[in-house]
């Protein structure tokens, strides 16, 4: 880890007007584009976090809610 720059980094960030630091998070946090259905699908299939949800019954069915629109 290179915690010299991460320092380095975070005085400059410190050091900017705040209308620099504005312009800096939105440019850092908004641009940020959202994972689409598909690409959520994906981590869905490659992760085990949500493997615990196969234990549990189905609460739902397809005629209680919109479908997802894959792209």
């Amino acid at each position: 880890m290179n915690t010299q720059l991460i320092e380095s980094l975070v005085q400059a960030v410190r050091s900017l007007l705040e209308e620099e630091r504005s312009l800096f998070e939105t440019k850092l946090y908004r641009e940020i584009p959202y994972p689409s259905n598909l690409e959520l699908a994906h981590l869905r299939d490659r992760s085990k976090a949500f493997d615990f949800l196969k234990d549990e019954p189905d609460l739902y069915t397809i005629e209680d809610g919109e479908s997802i629109k894959w792209e």
